[in-house]
Formats: structure tokens, C-alpha cells, sequence
């Protein structure tokens, strides 16, 4: 067998297992979401939006403000491509965040005495992300999916634990005239777009 016919048969082969490969049925890159939506059990938040899962809650108590709460609460939590953003909100409790898979994510953290900081939930740790966010009680704050990314599957424990009377949702333009250039990304349009929905007239 000559040279010239060895090499166009390999070529021939390689074409076909590329046929082959490209015939294959591609997973669609949301596949995963969904299929951790189905298994834990998400349903969408309403307002804040992103996906929730309720883990539970700790058996040990504290007294806050003569109230008996749990020490602490856990949930699920999941940013998707069609619902992005976990819309600006403060809450009483501390609130962290640990990355199970996917990401990032960026917080936005607006603090009581008026800054703000920006941190990266993500495993890149060479580009500064961290796996671990920590946000302290009396903060307001947003979360963005990275336009990159497929979703971001995190676990967050509130401590004490999370009641309904103890959050708030939304703000309006004197909460963005408060917080413009509280850091060099805190525009009134990036404020506005991180508020979302939510916005108030008031």
C-alpha cells in the first residue's frame, strides 16, 4: 500500500469518528440546573428571584430582643442564565454563602455605615474569588451570575434564623442617592439595575 493511500485513509477515519462525535447528542449546558432544580426541590423566589430549597433549621435556640429564634437556618440557593440576579434585599441575621458548584458569582454588599464592596463567590482563588462569603447582619446586598456562567448552586445558613418580618425587599431613590460612588462600580444605573423590579417610588 502506497504512502498517499495510508495517509487518506486515516484521513477517512478521522472524519468519520468526527461525524460520529458530531451526531452524538450534545447536553444542553443548563441540563445540570435543571436537573438540580428537579433533585433538590426548587421553586423560585419570589421578589428577591433565583431558585430555593429549605434545608431546615438548628434545634438550639437563642434569645434575640426577648424573641426565642434558632441559632441558625439553611437553604439552597441558585442563580440560573434566566433568573440571573438575586434582586437587592437587607435581612437582620448574618447570612453565608458557600459555592457547591458552578459560578461565579458577585455580591454586592451595601453596609449600614454607608460603603459598599463587591465579592466574587467563585474557585478561582489566583483571581481573588473566594468560595466562602460572609455577610454581615443589617447589610443590604445583591448577587449576580457571571454572564459566563451556567448557574451557581450555593448553600447559605442565616444566623439566627431567617423569619419573614426580619427582611426587606426593594428600595427606592433615596436608598440609590445614599449609596452612588459608596464604591467605584455603585453608579445610579448599576444601583438601579440591582434593585430591579423592587424599585419604589419612595
Amino acid at each position: 500500500m502506497g504512502q498517499r493511500m495510508k495517509v487518506l485513509i486515516i484521513v477517512a477515519l478521522s472524519l468519520t469518528g468526527l461525524a460520529s462525535l458530531l451526531a452524538m447528542p450534545q447536553a444542553q449546558p443548563d441540563a445540570r440546573a435543571r436537573e438540580l432544580i428537579r433533585t433538590l426541590k426548587l421553586t423560585v423566589l419570589p421578589k428577591e428571584s433565583g431558585y430555593l430549597g429549605i434545608i431546615g433549621r438548628s434545634e438550639q435556640m437563642v434569645t434575640v430582643d426577648g424573641r426565642a429564634l434558632a441559632v441558625q437556618s439553611q437553604n439552597y440557593y441558585m442563580l440560573t442564565r434566566d433568573l440571573p440576579i438575586n434582586y437587592l434585599h437587607w435581612l437582620a441575621p448574618d447570612d453565608t454563602h458557600i459555592l457547591i458548584e458552578g459560578g461565579p458569582v458577585d455580591y454586592f454588599i451595601f453596609h449600614p455605615d454607608g460603603h459598599a464592596e463587591k465579592v466574587t463567590l467563585g474557585m478561582d482563588l489566583a483571581a481573588s474569588q473566594r468560595p466562602v462569603v460572609a455577610v454581615p447582619g443589617g447589610c443590604w446586598k445583591a448577587l449576580r451570575l457571571h454572564a459566563g456562567a451556567s448557574y451557581a448552586l450555593m448553600a447559605n445558613t442565616l444566623s439566627p434564623e431567617f423569619t419573614s418580618d426580619r427582611v426587606k425587599i426593594g428600595a427606592g431613590p433615596e436608598w440609590v442617592k445614599r449609596y452612588t460612588n459608596s464604591a467605584p462600580w455603585a453608579t445610579p444605573h448599576e444601583l438601579r439595575e440591582l434593585i430591579g423590579p423592587n424599585f419604589t417610588a419612595q
